[in-house]
């Protein structure tokens, strides 16, 4: 996964997912589950609206990831 490589150099980073057991068993430090298979980082479902919404609670959701010290992998809640 990138965001293994981008952690090593020391770069944290958030791996926004829809099959979270997948990202956590290859070893992704910072997991958000994303939206759906189709759409990871958004909701097809949505009027244009609330989708606007819901990406921008999923970015300020990884942002916290982002900005959270780890000490052993963590898997984060969905912002939705």
């Amino acid at each position: 996964m990138l965001e293994k490589e981008i952690e090593k150099i020391g770069i944290p980073a958030v791996q926004i997912s829809t099959m979270t057991p997948i990202a956590v068993t290859v070893g992704s430090n910072r997991v958000l589950p994303g939206g759906g298979i189709l759409h990871p980082v958004g909701n097809a479902d949505l009027n244009a609206e609330e989708e606007r919404r819901f990406r921008r609670k999923l970015v300020e959701q990884a942002l916290v990831a982002l900005q959270t010290k780890l000490t052993e992998q963590r898997l984060f809640d969905s912002p939705v």
